[in-house]
């Protein structure tokens, strides 16, 4: 299944769920560039498109609320009781565009994250270590933090986000200046397939993402075919693969340059020598996050909650994990099927 049609069905779950806004719960005043004047209009399938005098921005509305936020935190604190003490388990709910840059005239069109963030955050057991990616997140939004034309975040935003879990989980972190940077140019991403709005297509980015430098590292794949229903009907023998993947200038599907997309579990042994050992259980936002923690950990694990097919449980203890990270966007963490599938994990 290509990654336009599992997001998709994300965008019609979430848009079926969709209560209107309430006036208390108004989205910030936020242009589409700096000094633009903006008009707005509702695409196809919901997708709120924003434009400028000189570029236009698509974005999801957002649907969850504060129990579907506290749903989520009980499903991580079930992870923790599982896990138990030897593992750190962390949760880092990240924010989708919208929260950020939606204008104040389409705020009827979608709920606040920050209050949801807040009552998820809030219901997190104590052994359970909470990162708040948000005022960060705020703080860097007059960067290139969002897709414009995609619905994911940018690689930029995935690096702020990996620093605020560095340094909740106490372990070395390279600057950006050790990275090297490289582009995909006229890049028109998932929001054109999903709104069918022309001015989306005529307004290609930059896909601008960072490869580590200073740090060796080998990733292996593990590779799942899906049949009927989108599940699983084969898991691949392990292999060999480069975490990043190239594409050329005007690919819509540039941001699948991290291990090829999500269906896959990817394991990556670094040069790094702390005997810290990570898995990120994770929707595609979590995708971008692997590839700046290669100085953080000796090993890297990245498992996808909707394609994985084995005990969760029983994969930590082999592989003798000892932190595990949540990286859900924000929409996926309110979902009850994402609950349920991470549920499923413990008990297969």
């Amino acid at each position: 299944m290509t990654l336009r049609r599992l997001a998709a069905a994300t965008i019609v779950a979430t848009l079926a769920l969709a209560p209107q806004a309430s006036a208390e719960n108004t989205a910030p005043p936020h242009d589409v560039e700096r000094h633009d004047s903006i008009s707005v209009r509702i695409a196809r399938r919901g997708i709120i498109i924003a434009q400028g005098d000189s570029t236009v921005r698509a974005m999801e509305p957002f649907c969850g609320n504060a129990d579907s936020g506290m749903a989520y935190a009980e499903v991580v604190n079930s992870y923790k009781a599982a896990l138990g003490d030897s593992v750190s388990v962390y949760c880092m709910p990240i924010p989708t565009a919208v929260e950020y840059y939606c204008p104040v005239s389409a705020s009827d069109k979608t709920q606040k994250e920050r209050p949801v963030m807040e009552s998820l955050f809030g219901h997190l057991a104590e052994s359970v270590v909470a990162v708040d990616v948000y005022g960060v997140l705020k703080a860097h939004s007059g960067e290139r933090i969002y897709s414009r034309t995609d619905h994911h975040w940018a690689p930029l935003g995935a690096y702020y986000a990996a620093r605020e879990f560095a340094t909740k989980a106490g372990t070395p972190f390279a600057d950006l200046a050790d990275y090297d940077k490289r582009e995909v140019k006229d890049y028109v991403g998932s929001m054109y397939t999903f709104s069918r709005d022309p001015a989306v297509k005529a307004s290609p980015e930059v896909f601008e993402y960072y490869v580590p430098r200073g740090v060796d590292y080998s990733a292996t794949f593990t590779n799942y075919r899906l049949g009927r229903g989108h599940r699983v009907v084969r898991v691949e023998e392990p292999r060999q693969h480069d975490f990043f993947v190239s594409y050329p200038d005007g690919n819509r599907d540039a941001y699948c340059t991290f291990m090829g997309g999500d269906l896959r579990t990817v394991k990556v042994n670094t040069s790094t020598r702390n005997g810290r050992r990570l898995v990120i259980l994770k929707d595609s936002y979590g995708n971008a996050l692997p590839g700046y923690l290669f100085h953080s950990f000796e090993e890297i694990h990245v498992v996808d909650f909707r394609y994985f097919t084995r005990n969760i449980k029983s994969y930590v203890e082999d592989n003798r994990i000892t932190d595990v990270l949540f990286a859900n966007n924000m929409m996926h963490a309110c979902l009850k099927s994402t609950h349920s599938a991470y549920q499923g994990l413990l008990s297969k």
